[in-house]
């Protein structure tokens, strides 16, 4: 019992309790918005299943924050293998949700169903920033971008081909480009990478589900459902939720859009067009705020880090809720196709919060572990477009 107590003293006294601070007023902001959403099918459930996120999230984030994150990077094969396994048994044993994408398990004694791919992203971000650190003097050679590639392309291939869910597996791609950008990785990388894309996009685009074909092609060919009745219903649905709330919205539980013609995933995908109705502009702005404020500590506590896997790993949770909210907030305008990525901390959704407070965790014990001397500066990585063969 003494170091238990002791345990909590240094987490109260040490933790990042801003950050803490931050997420949770985030989450029951998107809490109050949920039962709004949701008011017409009984918000109760949806409601319980969150607050208990909720609770799981924060005893998640005081435990990583008194675990140092150099423990659990030595044990990266161990995280590899955990990751496999976890996303794997999405073959056998996941289950389909509305998006027909068979990316959750049911845990018998869990009140919530779990995400693996949500989980296993912040295990992927310590794992990649460990082989970063290794190989920092020579991050550019062939060989080390080769495997960190390598390694995400196993992850995106792993989750598509286990769940179909081509959302989420975008988020470790995109977490793989701003840490390797940030570490320092030669220019020359992303030129190179984005000629192979352009060359295999119409390759890959053979590879996708013919609904998920149109929705990308949507946003170019407007002979695609004309009508708009299939997959561009979902996102004129959302237009017409924004430009219903105006300035200040109409108010909580009282949303024509929200009580007429309901979107399936206006508590979850779609939930900041849920926002825009109900609270208006100014509501959006808040949201936007708040998820700013959260973005803004990880990189603050990366900076101020004197540790290169440290500063790596929070730019690299940085990069995943960036895009995380700019993917979702831009399917909500219609500026990006519907891929299904949830709205970090304010959608309905227990692995989502869940996840998000394990990266939390992870940033607030970089934020307990300053340099020694405190005074590390975040130094800029020198970019070139230079190909180094060592």
């Amino acid at each position: 019992m003494r170091y238990v107590g002791r345990a909590i003293g240094d987490f109260v006294k040490k933790a990042d309790m801003v950050l803490l601070l931050l997420c949770t007023v985030t989450t029951i902001f998107g809490m109050v918005v949920i039962s709004s959403a949701t008011a017409t099918e009984g918000s109760s459930s949806y409601l319980t299943k969150q607050a208990a996120a909720l609770l799981i999230g924060i005893v998640i984030y005081a435990v990583l924050t008194l675990i140092d994150v150099d423990i659990i990077a030595e044990r990266r094969e161990l995280l590899l293998l955990f990751s496999i396994l976890f996303i794997g048994l999405l073959k056998f044993f996941g289950i389909k949700g509305d998006t027909g994408n068979r990316s959750w398990l049911d845990i018998p004694l869990l009140p919530i169903n779990i995400q693996p791919a949500e989980i296993c992203k912040v295990f992927f971000i310590i794992i990649l920033a460990k082989m970063m650190s290794v190989n920092q003097n020579k991050l550019s050679s062939p060989l080390n971008v080769i495997k960190m590639g390598l390694l995400t392309v196993f992850f995106f291939g792993l989750i598509v081909y286990v769940s179909s869910d081509a959302g989420v597996a975008l988020i470790y791609v995109f977490i793989f480009l701003t840490m390797a950008f940030v570490g320092g990785v030669n220019l020359i990388w992303f030129l190179l990478g984005i000629g192979a894309v352009a060359l295999a996009a119409p390759v890959l685009l053979t590879l996708v589900r013919e609904d998920q074909y149109n929705r990308i092609m949507m946003l170019f060919d407007p002979s695609i459902d004309p009508t708009g009745t299939g997959v561009r219903w979902q996102t004129n649905l959302s237009l017409r939720y924004i430009q219903n709330g105006g300035v200040a919205g109409q108010g909580l539980y009282n949303g024509t859009m929200v009580k007429g013609e309901v979107n399936p995933a206006q508590h979850t995908d779609f939930i900041f067009s849920s926002i825009a109705e109900e609270l208006g502009m100014l509501g959006c702005v808040v949201a936007l705020l708040l998820l700013s404020a959260i973005l803004i500590r990880c990189i603050y506590v990366g900076v101020k880090s004197g540790n290169f896997m440290n500063r790596t790993i929070c730019i690299g949770i940085a990069g995943m809720l960036l895009f995380q909210i700019v993917v979702n907030v831009g399917m909500c305008v219609g500026l990006f196709p519907v891929i299904g990525l949830t709205l970090p901390f304010i959608s309905y959704g227990a692995s989502s919060i869940v996840s998000m407070f394990m990266a939390m965790g992870v940033v607030s014990g970089i934020h307990m572990r300053p340099a020694p001397d405190g005074t590390a500066q975040y130094i800029r990585p020198k970019h070139s477009l230079s190909l180094s063969l060592e």
